[in-house]
């Protein structure tokens, strides 16, 4: 059977797209936990049959050097992530990110029939582009990037994707870069605004109003199951290789306010918003053009935005809310 390799595998997409790999591959999952918990889902996982868990450091240069040889597939997923990590600790966000791509790419490099290097990209690349200058939105791949302020920390996470990128381009490594659009789901952690919304409405008490920050900004949200089926697919087409891609849904683009309110109405709350001021360094804008992906997969998203929070808020209910179950911050 093929193998296949996920660095970041305990985090959010990294899970989900072993699971689906599962099918078809023995899949190594490479995480040092740093972010990503053991929970209940994730020990799941590790007991199925071809599910094998590797406790490694990519800042570890070494690990390139004792690291199988015989991978297929290899999707690098492992970077420090999150608007509150992110501002936190920026010089780390720079320095580590880049780190373990290049000791994933010097992995890559080593295997013996390597089909493809997968890297998670951004669409934070976008950000400095549509500060300065205005973009189309949604927006395409070929938006020329610009770099955005400096000395805002949210820039350090940006920047070591857009230097990431170009290390794919020059590692004489077969790859697909894939800049993921506000991806959600089970199991993605607190740190990310559909839940950060569904658990602050869930917790409402009577008469309570649910603050929201960067109500007018907007989004398209993408559900992980399609999010992992358009990976999946490029990964078996030749002709995806040595290609950038969007990775997302195209719409609905909608507000912040209005996403908070659609949670509301899931959640069954039927409290008042209170706007707050938005995040520092948050893109007004965020859509991404799908037509290149899905010309490449013949795929299109199928969850709508929805049922998809519905799905979403059942996992959290149930395993965090209720029962609070480890969860990443």
């Amino acid at each position: 059977m093929p193998k296949a390799l996920v660095t970041g595998g305990a985090g959010f997409i990294g899970y989900h797209l072993a699971r689906k790999l599962a099918a078809d591959f023995e899949v190594d999952i490479l995480d040092n936990q740093h972010r990503g918990v053991r929970d209940n889902a994730l020990e799941d996982l590790l007991a199925k049959p071809g599910i094998r868990m590797l406790g490694l450091d990519l800042c570890d240069p070494a690990v390139a050097r004792d690291i199988d040889r015989d991978y297929h597939l290899i999707f690098h997923f492992a970077a420090i992530i999150g608007v509150q990590h992110v501002r936190s600790r920026p010089y780390e966000v720079l320095t580590k990110n880049v780190a373990m791509l290049k000791t994933a790419l010097e992995m890559a490099r080593r295997q013996r029939a390597l089909e493809r290097f997968f890297f998670a990209s951004t669409s934070e690349l976008y950000a400095g582009t549509l500060q300065f200058f205005g973009i189309p939105v949604p927006t395409p791949e070929d938006t020329p990037l610009t770099a955005g302020d400096l000395g805002n920390p949210r820039t350090s996470y940006m920047l070591s994707k857009l230097y990431g990128e170009a290390m794919c381009q020059f590692s004489g490594t077969p790859f697909t870069i894939v800049r993921f659009h506000n991806i959600y789901g089970p199991r993605m952690g607190r740190s990310h605004v559909i839940p950060q919304i569904l658990e602050k409405a869930h917790g409402l008490g009577p008469g309570e109003a649910l603050q929201v920050a960067s109500v007018e900004h907007s989004r398209s949200f993408c559900f992980v199951e399609d999010a992992v089926e358009y990976l999946t697919r490029m990964a078996d087409l030749a002709a995806c290789s040595g290609k950038t891609f969007n990775v997302g849904t195209e719409g609905p683009e909608l507000q912040i306010g209005d996403l908070a309110q659609l949670v509301l109405s899931i959640v069954g709350r039927g409290a008042p918003i209170v706007a707050l001021p938005a995040e520092p360094g948050s893109p007004a804008r965020r859509a991404p053009d799908m037509s290149r992906a899905i010309e490449a997969t013949r795929y299109r998203s199928q969850v709508d935005l929805a049922a998809g929070i519905s799905r979403t808020y059942e996992w959290y209910r149930e395993h965090v809310f209720a029962r609070a179950e480890l969860c990443a911050v």
